[in-house]
């Protein structure tokens, strides 16, 4: 009374569980990547030179307050690009400070144009000042 089945393991496999899916499914990409894949190089070749280790603290320092990595730092140093620090939080709270200043100063002015134009000026001067220190920050 013994009934052989003919199925195979893979009939078998997928009854057990449905939600196997099965290999020859659609694929998205059939040609696959129309652009090839371009490999960077970066920059490969080491340079070495020697300083003090007072040198080379100081080149971290100021290479960590322009948010650079040292040898970023140290090339464009050498050739001459612009490298600007950035804030800290006091220079940033001396920043907005400044802009408060003129701003209340040129108002201050504003008051008196009808009544003292030669106070006024004076006022005016001040927020000038102020405001090309404020420029100064910006370079």
């Amino acid at each position: 009374m013994g009934v052989v089945l003919n199925i195979s393991e893979t009939e078998l496999s997928m009854g057990r569980n449905s939600r196997c899916v099965s290999v020859d499914t659609f694929s998205f990409a059939p040609e696959g990547r129309k652009e090839k894949k371009r490999v960077f190089k970066g920059k490969g070749d080491l340079v070495k030179f020697r300083c003090s280790v007072y040198e080379k603290k100081l080149l971290n320092i100021k290479a960590a307050r322009s948010g650079l990595t040292l040898s970023e730092y140290i090339r464009r140093s050498l050739f001459e690009q612009e490298i600007t620090e950035r804030f800290t939080e006091e220079h940033i709270e001396l920043y907005k400070m400044l802009i408060k200043y003129h701003n209340n100063f040129k108002s201050i002015g504003n008051m008196f144009k009808k009544r003292n134009p030669k106070l006024m000026e004076e006022v005016h001067a001040l927020a000038n000042d102020i405001k090309a220190h404020l420029n100064k920050f910006q370079l």
